[in-house]
């Protein structure tokens, strides 16, 4: 399944990049399920990100690897995690962040690729994963400006 979601900031690219901190990833977390993060190493090629989300007496970890990351020769800047240790019921797992030049700020994009077993819980899973993410769009704004 799919997911791809965009917001616009006042910020440029490498500004938006340099403020994807541990303090950052914190704030983009969304209120359910509760998110204890273990680890986070940063937003570079072989850095990983290990988090382990509560739900009520269920614990589940998620451990993500950072898979490439880099800038693009039109200013776009980006990194890639990867699932390696997912949370049930997912199976796969491919996030990539995109910080286009837009003006002078930037479009932060999401783009989601998941599954899980059947093809049916993607798509009932879809308006969960949509709003876990929407969730961050506000945020983004208020760290990094609204354009």
């Amino acid at each position: 399944m799919h997911l791809l979601l965009r917001t616009r900031v006042a910020q440029p690219p490498r500004q938006v990049l340099a403020g994807f901190t541990r303090e950052l990833f914190l704030a983009l977390a969304p209120p359910f399920p509760r998110l204890n993060l273990l680890r986070f190493d940063g937003c570079l090629t072989g850095d990983q990100v290990e988090i382990e989300l509560v739900a009520g007496p269920v614990r589940q970890r998620w451990t993500s690897l950072i898979t490439d990351h880099g800038e693009q020769p039109d200013g776009t800047c980006f990194f890639v995690d990867e699932g390696q240790q997912l949370p049930g019921p997912l199976r796969y797992w491919r996030h990539r962040h995109l910080i286009e030049p837009a003006g002078t700020g930037s479009t932060i994009t999401e783009d989601i690729e998941y599954r899980t077993a059947s093809p049916l819980l993607d798509r009932l899973l879809y308006p969960v994963m949509w709003a876990q993410f929407a969730y961050r769009s506000p945020v983004y704004q208020r760290l990094f400006g609204r354009p």
